[in-house]
């Protein structure tokens, strides 16, 4: 059994630390909002009302908070995870950041006597339930298999990819892939919802052919039901197009569909709706052709 802090306790920490409780590990979980904690606490773990009670026992810290400037307040200063772990713990940030700041972080951690590993996760909520997570590694490769027992408690295609930074550059690269893919869905749902098409048979056969997808498999009928009940926020994925879109002018590379669906994406999270699931690029497809998304 393994001591496992677990900070941050939303839509996919929450789900995450209570798989490795099933898993047999002992998991301290902290989190701004009480519930969440409360929540863990019936699940069978335990509860920190501070981030340096919840790591100073643990053998390994998993962090799940939404950005890069949050995963900075929460392993920085004297009360944050570096100054307060126990030497040699790993440190495994399944957030989605910056590539730049992962690897900062990274070394900032190893001058803290902290192994990091930045393990970006794919999947959405459901993935994250059902403990079937994909997850992209980077960092050392001992850390990374020493991890192994942790990564397999909640997901289930689990590669490492490169040396610290490359999980969150991998992470980047399959958020390209979803936004676009959702945003050709969106479109093909409005096209054939235009020409009465029996939309639940169309996305039945489209699933069997090459146009079918995992997005096709989870997205398709939320669109159908116009159902945008987050899995994974519009809010969080135009974080992501922005780490996208900015990393690859950096690297002198150009994403002109990323591009453009980053500012799709941008402006139903500017008029109120980022809360809503990443699915919710259907409200504006149908509605940029006059017809009713909501």
């Amino acid at each position: 059994m393994t001591t496992i802090a677990f900070i941050g306790l939303g839509i996919m920490g929450l789900p995450m630390s209570k798989n490795l409780v099933q898993a047999g590990h002992k998991v301290v979980g902290y989190n701004r909002s009480p519930q969440k904690v409360e929540e863990l606490v019936s699940a069978g773990g335990t509860g920190a009302s501070a981030i340096a009670e919840a790591v100073a026992e643990a053998d390994v810290i998993a962090t799940m908070v939404p950005d890069s400037p949050d995963v900075e307040a929460v392993v920085s200063g004297p009360e944050g995870v570096f100054a307060n772990a126990k030497d040699g713990a790993l440190w495994i940030d399944f957030s989605s950041i910056r590539p730049d700041v992962s690897a900062r972080l990274a070394d900032d951690a190893r001058e803290a006597g902290v192994r990091p590993l930045d393990a970006p996760v794919s999947g959405g909520e459901p993935g994250a339930i059902d403990g079937v997570l994909s997850i992209m590694v980077g960092g050392e490769a001992a850390d990374f298999a020493e991890a192994g027992p942790v990564f397999d408690a909640v997901g289930k295609t689990i590669v490492h990819v490169g040396p610290s930074g490359a999980g969150q550059t991998v992470k980047a690269a399959n958020q390209l892939i979803v936004a676009v893919n959702i945003q050709a869905l969106a479109e093909a749902v409005t096209f054939l919802e235009a020409y009465g098409v029996d939309t639940d048979a169309a996305l039945k056969v489209l699933g069997g052919g090459l146009a079918g997808s995992k997005v096709l498999d989870q997205k398709g009928q939320k669109m159908l039901d116009r159902n945008f009940d987050p899995g994974f926020r519009l809010e969080l994925h135009n974080k992501d197009l922005g780490i996208v879109t900015s990393a690859a002018r950096e690297a002198g590379v150009v994403v002109p569909l990323g591009s453009a669906v980053a500012q799709l994406v941008s402006a139903l999270v500017a008029r109120g709706d980022g809360a809503l699931d990443h699915s919710g690029l259907f409200k504006l497809a149908t509605e940029l052709s006059g017809r009713d998304g909501a």
